[in-house]
């Protein structure tokens, strides 16, 4: 079986990288579902749940990932809903990591 991206480690962004190019961010999107890739800057998600519990549990099942990982999502969380967004502030768009963090947060959605 080949590689998940939420099997990379997240690589901390020093600024003075260069975001990814459109051309660089279509075949790691493509590797994601359900992501959406706003103005090739960030990174969207809104993931669904059955009540305001759930939504929290996904929350507390993303931070010590997000922890580890030292990449750290803005979450928007409401009944029955987590939106997440995800880009690398230091140069305000996205980088590898930000996939890879990706990935991990849908890995994280799945059977608890």
């Amino acid at each position: 079986m080949a590689t998940s991206l939420a099997d990379n480690k997240c690589i901390p962004c020093r600024g003075g990288t260069p975001p990814l190019t459109r051309e660089q961010i279509a075949p790691l999107s493509a590797q994601l579902e359900g992501w959406q890739v706003e103005d090739d800057k960030k990174l969207i998600k809104s993931f669904k749940l059955k009540n305001w519990v759930d939504a929290v549990a996904f929350v507390n099942r993303i931070s010590p990932v997000a922890e580890a990982e030292n990449h750290h999502p803005d979450l928007y969380v409401r009944w029955g809903e987590v939106r997440v967004y995800l880009w690398t502030h230091k140069i305000d768009g996205l980088t590898e990591s930000d996939f890879y963090m990706a990935a991990k947060i849908d890995r994280a959605f799945g059977p608890a």
